[in-house]
C-alpha cells in the first residue's frame, strides 16, 4: 500500500460501525493499520462486531453510545483516548430512517429522531473530538444523495443528509488552519439493513438501479475505499469536499 494511504498510528473513532457500511470502514481501517473504536447502542451489536473482527486484536475497541447524547459522546472520546491515545480520524456514520411517506403527515417524533441521529450526533462528535485534535485530524460524515436531491417519501431523511453537508462545509472552513479537515461521503443504494425495504423488493429495486448509470445497487466494503482515502495523508489537500460514491445515480 502507498504510505500515504497508510493510516499507521491514527486512532478512529466509527459511529454506527457493528455492522453494514460502518463495520465495512473499521475493518478497512484496521487492515489499512489504524487503531479502531467501533460503537453502537446495543451491547449484543458491539460483542458480534468484536468477534468477528478479533483478527486484529488489541488494536480494535469497543463501546455502547447514544450518538445523540452528548455524555455518551464523551465517555466515548474519553474511552478511545484511554485505549489508543489521541483521536486522530471521527467518522459519523450511524444514521436512522425512521418514517417514510409526506412531510405533512409525519409525527413529530420522526423529525426529532432523525436529525437527533443523522444531525445532533455528528454536530457533538465532530466538536468535542476537534477540540483535542492538536496536531490535526480527519473528520468524515457519512451524508447521502439523499442529502443532494430530495427523494420521493424520504423528506426528513434527505433534510437530516443535506444539512449534515452544511455542517461539513462549515466545519471545513473553520477548523482548515487547525489542520482539521471535514469531508463528506455521499452513498447511493447500498446493501445494507437500512435500505433492505428497497433492494428486497424486486420491484422497486429494478426501478432504483435503472437509473444508476452502473446499473446495480453497491456493496458495503465499496465505500471503504473513499474512507482510507479521506482519513489519509493522501487526502492532505481535500477539505469540504463531498464524494459522491452512488454507481452514478446522481449525474
Amino acid at each position: 500500500m502507498n504510505d500515504r494511504f497508510s493510516l499507521t498510528g491514527r486512532n478512529a473513532i466509527i459511529t454506527g460501525s457493528t455492522r453494514g457500511i460502518g463495520l465495512a470502514m473499521a475493518k478497512g481501517f484496521l487492515e489499512a493499520g489504524a487503531a479502531v473504536t467501533i460503537c453502537s447502542r446495543k451491547q449484543e451489536g458491539v460483542d458480534q462486531a468484536l468477534t468477528e473482527l478479533k483478527e486484529h486484536g488489541d488494536r480494535v475497541f469497543g463501546k455502547t453510545v447514544h450518538v445523540g447524547k452528548r455524555d455518551s459522546l464523551e465517555e466515548l472520546l474519553a474511552a478511545s483516548r484511554e485505549r489508543f491515545g489521541t483521536v486522530h480520524i471521527v467518522v459519523n456514520n450511524a444514521g436512522t430512517n425512521v418514517y417514510s411517506g409526506p412531510i405533512i403527515d409525519s409525527p413529530d417524533s420522526a423529525w426529532d429522531k432523525t436529525m437527533e441521529v443523522n444531525l445532533k450526533g455528528p454536530y457533538l462528535l465532530s466538536k468535542l473530538a476537534a477540540k483535542q485534535m492538536v496536531d490535526g485530524g480527519s473528520i468524515i460524515n457519512v451524508s447521502s444523495i439523499a442529502g443532494l436531491i430530495a427523494l420521493d417519501q424520504q423528506g426528513i431523511y434527505s433534510i437530516s443528509k443535506a444539512a449534515l453537508l452544511m455542517l461539513t462545509k462549515t466545519m471545513a472552513r473553520e477548523l482548515g488552519r487547525q489542520k482539521i479537515r471535514v469531508n463528506a461521503i455521499c452513498p447511493g443504494l447500498i446493501k445494507t439493513k437500512l435500505s433492505e425495504a428497497i433492494w428486497a423488493d424486486p420491484k422497486v429495486e429494478k426501478h432504483v438501479t435503472s437509473q444508476k448509470a452502473l446499473g446495480r445497487i453497491g456493496e458495503t466494503d465499496e465505500l471503504t475505499g473513499a474512507a482510507i482515502y479521506l482519513a489519509s495523508d493522501a487526502s492532505s489537500f481535500t477539505t469540504g469536499a463531498v464524494l459522491q460514491v452512488d454507481g452514478g445515480m446522481v449525474i
